[in-house]
Parts: structure tokens; sequence; C-alpha cells
């Protein structure tokens, strides 16, 4: 993989407050590619710190997961859109007209304003979850199939692609084709600490998987140096078989 590609497929999660997620943006600057801004950070700070980073270079991975109604879902989704954000999160599990909604607020951003449409991508199963965790909210399929079953309706209802774990990115990668976004939290350097994450892979593996982008938090923001864990991440990628 080249070193361009490599830096093209590291999303870095910014679970923290504005003064660290800028200072991490600031050591990151000139090597990563891509944030994700999620609930934490967007709650706090709203649309702001979405268009601080836009301004700084960064592509911005909006991730607050839209789950209600399909009027709600497509205003919500409109309305991030016009932050400037260039992917957006929506749960699979809203089924197909809430997921139609969602790519349809989006798409009426980009003709109001004349930007690239951010592209619209659905949770599976969310990477903290284990099988007797879908078990006890009533999910009786085992993950892979749930998984499966979730991203067929999204490719169905127009998705650009899916969040899922590394463990399902193959499966995932076959099913929706080579164009397809599959985005895969759950990464994990090797040695590492899993966190509250349950199903988990290297960098490497889960690209070799089928993964087209990995979200990689502490194990960046963490550190002591963030931008040399970034960079060590970045030579495993380039350096795969």
């Amino acid at each position: 993989m080249l070193e361009a590609d490599a830096r093209e497929r590291i999303m870095v999660a910014l679970d923290c407050d504005r003064e660290r997620a800028l200072e991490l943006g600031d050591l990151l600057s000139g090597r990563a590619r891509w944030v994700k801004i999620g609930m934490t950070l967007f709650y706090a700070e709203g649309p702001a710190i979405v268009r601080a980073f836009k301004e700084r270079g960064f592509k911005v991975f909006l991730d607050l997961k839209f789950h209600d109604i399909p009027h709600q879902v497509r205003g919500a989704a409109r309305s991030a859109a016009f932050t400037g954000a260039d992917l957006l999160t929506v749960h699979g599990l809203g089924a197909g007209d809430m997921l139609a909604a969602a790519c349809e607020g989006a798409r009426e951003a980009a003709e109001a304003t004349g930007a690239e449409r951010a592209r619209v991508i659905a949770i599976t199963v969310l990477t903290s979850m284990n099988a007797e965790a879908l078990a006890s909210i009533g999910v009786t399929d085992d993950i892979a199939s749930e998984a499966q079953r979730l991203a067929t309706l999204a490719r169905e209802r127009g998705v650009d692609g899916v969040v899922c774990s590394p463990q399902e990115a193959h499966a995932m990668r076959e099913l929706l084709g080579e164009d397809a976004l599959v985005v895969t939290p759950g990464v994990r350097p090797a040695g590492a600490a899993f966190g509250d994450q349950s199903r988990v892979a290297t960098p490497a593996s889960a690209i070799a998987q089928g993964a087209s982008h990995l979200v990689i938090g502490r194990p960046i923001t963490g550190a002591n140096d963030p931008a040399e864990a970034f960079e060590a991440i970045v030579t495993e990628l380039v350096q795969m078989a």
C-alpha cells in the first residue's frame, strides 16, 4: 500500500473536549487526513467544531448515529451535512424508510450548497456488543447474520456503506462490492488495550479483511506521542503484504 493511501484509510477518533481535540489536530496536521467527531465532542461544541477541522484541512467523519422517525432523520442529516461533514452515520436498525431519509437529507444539503454530497453509512452491530448483548435486546441471529441483514437493507435504500467490526469486514466487502465504504472501529495496534471494544483486529488485519477505513481513537489520542503512534500505524499499513 502506498503511504498516501495508508494515511487516507485512518480516521482518528476525537472523543475528548475542544481544547484537546484542536491540540491533537495541530499534532496530526499534515499527517492524518480524517478525524472522527462523535457525540461527546459535537454535543459540547456543535457545528463549529466540524468547521474548525474543515478549515484546518481535515476531512470530517461526523458520527452521530441518527435513529428516529424518517422526517427527523432527514432533517438531521441535512443539518449535519450543512456543517461541511464528509461522512455521516445512521443506525441500520431504523429500517428502510429512515435509511433512505438520511440519504435524502444529505442530497438536499449538497443541492443547496453546491458542495459534494456527504456520504452516509449505516451502523450494523456496535463493536462493543457481543452475542450475549445482542440476545439481550431480542436479536436471535448471530452477529454476522445480523450485520449482513442490516447491510443488505442499507444497500437497497441507497446508503453508501456500513460500519462494522473487522470480523465482519470480509463478508461486507463481498456483499456490498468494491465501491462501498466499509468503516471499522474496534481497531487496535498489537499490544494496545481493548478498552470497551469486544470485536477487534489490528490495522493491517482489518484492511486485509476488506475495510476501506479504520477508526482508531485511544491508541493514537492517548499515546505519549500521538503523531508517532499515528505514523507507526501508517508504517504497518504500508508494509502489509
